[in-house]
């Protein structure tokens, strides 16, 4: 007798993951990092050169918006 595929139990459709932190946040993303995932998903392409995070929250991020090359 085969085993059936498991099917994928019904989730909210709710996109922001739940996540364990050092601190207790209520289990969600703190708004800090959802503003930094939306950036990143507005960028679309490009490349951010320096992301700095205190109390584990990003604060800064440097992006690069130009890459010129002579040769």
């Amino acid at each position: 007798m085969m085993n059936k595929p498991r099917q994928s139990s019904t989730r909210s459709s709710n996109p922001v993951r739940r996540i364990s932190h050092r601190q207790d946040h209520g289990g969600v993303l703190h708004p800090a990092w959802v503003a930094f995932i939306r950036h990143c998903q507005e960028l679309g392409y490009g490349e951010i050169s320096q992301l700095k995070v205190q109390d584990g929250i990003p604060v800064m991020a440097e992006e690069i918006t130009r890459k010129i090359k002579f040769v």
